[in-house]
């Protein structure tokens, strides 16, 4: 099994930044593991935000947030992160943790094996 426990979200005002974390860990996680994040707003239904190969060389990211937000990830850490920048109203959400052994999986099919129970992220105009 693999459990993915989220951290970082919290209230910011528009504009501000947000450094969300996602720690990895279980007996079958592998660093080879593709990671991403997935957003729930109230009302709406979960929206894809980005994804990261296990090497960390591919990254693709929904249109609504590029140029904002940074996908990265540490290996030994078993850790990815997501960097979010200029934050609007709009990207208020819960956020949650992605883990697959396919980044095409969870990049292009929009979907993963393992999530976690997910952070709230609010921002305020």
């Amino acid at each position: 099994q693999v459990q993915l426990v989220e951290s970082g979200g919290g209230a910011v005002q528009a504009g501000g930044s947000l450094r969300l974390s996602c720690a990895a860990s279980g007996r079958t996680f592998s660093s080879s593991y593709a990671m991403g994040w997935f957003r729930r707003a109230p009302g709406k239904e979960r929206e894809f935000v980005a994804a990261i190969s296990w090497s960390g060389g591919s990254t693709t990211y929904a249109d609504s947030v590029k140029g904002r937000f940074t996908i990265s990830r540490d290996n030994a850490k078993k850790t990815a992160y997501l960097q979010m920048n200029s934050l609007k109203p709009e990207d208020t959400a819960v956020y949650y943790c992605v883990a697959d052994e396919s980044f095409s999986r969870i990049a292009t099919i929009r979907t993963g094996d393992y999530w976690g129970r997910g952070t709230q992220v609010t921002v305020s105009s």
